[in-house]
This record gives structure tokens, sequence and C-alpha cells, in this order.
């Protein structure tokens, strides 16, 4: 049933934010040099890699300096990225992803293979199942890069702190993944979305 509605939802989507993915690509174009769409790659559902789609918010070759992205301000992000990143508009292409069947609206958000490599046998149960758009984890860590910001070690922090806890929200989500579970944190992550103060 979860399934029917990731197409139906990511279908309607695509469909409704054409004409609005068409001008942010004007934007990001006009904004720097290099492709409207960051792919990136991404360990799914059975440890599969897979290509994660987004509106690309950074300058060329910004994952040399590094895979976190460290407060708001972040030299690498382009003008328009800020906005697109603040709005979480930069996440919508992977409504391409929900339809090809690699990812749901709502499951843990999948991690890059160097962090993967990482879990535990006990974490990595959350390989099971398709990765998502959003989870409970992405709303309680909105402002997770503003949290990265103020460790002395962003990326330690983030393997020691803040993987292990979104981990642990999602394995608590996957013991009984409900309709009414599925919808409310769809609808969770939109109130949650706001300009940082």
């Amino acid at each position: 049933m979860i399934r029917f509605f990731d197409i139906l939802l990511s279908a309607i989507g695509l469909i409704i934010l054409l004409p609005f993915f068409f001008l942010i690509a004007i934007a990001i174009k006009l904004s720097s040099k290099g492709p409207v769409f960051f792919l990136q790659k991404r360990v799914g559902k059975g440890n599969k890699d897979f290509f994660l789609i987004k509106f690309r918010t950074m300058y060329e070759d910004a994952e040399k300096k590094g895979l976190l992205t460290v407060g708001e301000k972040d030299p690498r992000i382009t003008p328009i990225g800020f906005f697109l990143r603040k709005y979480k508009i930069d996440e919508l292409p992977q409504l391409i992803n929900v339809l090809k069947g690699e990812m749901s609206m709502v499951g843990p958000r999948p991690e890059v293979r160097r962090y993967v490599d990482l879990y535990t046998e006990e974490q990595k149960q959350i390989l099971n199942y398709r990765p998502g758009i959003t989870d409970l984890a992405s709303i309680v860590y909105i402002n997770e890069s503003e949290i990265l910001k103020k460790a002395d070690n962003p990326e330690e922090y983030y393997i020691n702190h803040i993987m292990p806890h979104k981990i642990n929200l999602n394995l608590e989500y996957l013991k009984k993944p409900t309709i009414g579970k599925y919808f409310s944190i769809i609808f969770k992550t939109f109130f949650s979305i706001k300009p940082a103060d």
C-alpha cells in the first residue's frame, strides 16, 4: 500500500512541479557554472548503490572539500543554493527516485557509502528498506548544518552522535511503518520547513 502512495504522490508532484522545475533550472544556470542537477551515489535498499538526484546548490567540485554541510553560510553554497536549501527545494527532484522505486516518500535518509561502512550489524537493518525523501530524523535534525557548525570536529560529531540517533529513530519507525505514520511524517516535514532566523 505504501508503494502505491509513493507512485501516486511522486507522479502528481512531478506533474504539478514541472513548470517550477524549469524556472529553478534557469536560476541555477544563471547563478553559477555547472549542471542543473547534482547526482550523488548513495546506499539504498539491499545495500545497493543508486544515484540520488538533487538540484545543484554548490559550486562545482564542492564535494572534494567535504561531504557534510557545516553552517547555513557554507562558502561552497551558491547564491541560489542558499534559498533552495533553506526551503528544502533542492530535495524535490528525488520524486524521480521515488517514481523509479529507488526511494520512498518516507524512509531512512540514504547515506554515502563512507558512512554506511561504519554501521553496526544492528544498524544495517535499515538497509532492508527503501530510503526516503524524509523521515522523523529529518524533522528532528532540520537544522543539522547549524548543529555541526558548533562542533569542534563536525564529521566526528556526526558519526558518533547524530548518525546513531538518526538510525535509532528510523529503526523505531520501521518496526511498524503504517500509512498513518507515513502521512504524519510527510505533513510534519512540510510544516517544519521554514526560513532560519
